[in-house]
């Protein structure tokens, strides 16, 4: 549901990767008739091809304001994203639904969301969209209900706009319990061009996808299931 869709101003800081979920909650924001401020994150990730995907997807929906920080999570390890750890391969979904993978990069999106909550106090926009899913992902703590729940209440008592009744904080997660399959036919109807998305772990020096992470895994699912092939290239 998109709460403050009356309020006066209708800034909104997008938190934008550059994959499948992120694009769609980037156009349902833009749908509901918010000014786009949009938010990346080069924090040497493996996959920096990413960036690029976020960079089309802003061009392709004419999204004036997009900010990315570099933050460097290599210094503190920890996943296969950000240090010299094999990305896994070929998981069996049902493992991905129930174990918490080495890909998870540890309080990536409280990180993410401190970013974002302080572009929201400075341009003065009360509302923040994230992708997060609980449905098809990779068992990621931070992409759970409660969690968003508990940052937004955090959220609330953490800036001086918040604390002086200027400002609000609603985080918007639009994308919460819908299949991958859902969300690929909702961005569809939004005008989401997939072939501009990237979601691989592991991708090549070219930006093809490996195909066998998590993130292919799911993505490929998605839209098998919403009867589409997937646009982009992938590794032979």
């Amino acid at each position: 549901m998109i709460k403050n869709k009356d309020l006066p101003d209708r800034k909104a800081v997008i938190l934008l990767s550059g994959g499948i979920d992120s694009a769609t909650t980037l156009a349902i924001a833009k749908n509901h008739g918010y000014e786009i401020y949009a938010l990346s994150f080069r924090y040497g990730q493996r996959h920096q091809v990413e960036l690029a995907a976020a960079m089309s997807i802003v061009r392709h929906f004419k999204v004036a304001n997009h900010l990315t920080v570099d933050i460097d999570l290599r210094v503190i390890g920890g996943s296969a994203l950000t240090s010299d750890i094999a990305v896994p391969k070929n998981r069996k979904m049902e493992k991905t639904e129930k174990n918490i993978p080495i890909t998870y990069v540890p309080a990536r999106n409280t990180i993410f969301l401190s970013y974002a909550l302080a572009w929201a106090e400075v341009i003065g926009a009360n509302d923040i969209f994230i992708g997060v899913n609980a449905m098809d992902y990779s068992g990621y703590p931070d992409c759970r209900p409660e969690y968003i729940t508990a940052y937004e209440k955090m959220a609330n008592l953490a800036t001086k706009a918040a604390v002086s009744g200027k400002q609000k904080i609603i985080i918007h997660t639009p994308l919460i319990a819908m299949s991958k399959a859902q969300i690929i036919h909702k961005g569809v109807g939004l005008g989401v061009d997939y072939s501009l998305t990237h979601s691989c772990y592991d991708p090549t020096e070219q930006g093809e996808a490996c195909g066998h992470c998590d993130s292919c895994l799911l993505r490929l699912k998605g839209f098998r299931d919403a009867g589409m092939n997937d646009p982009i290239p992938y590794r032979r």
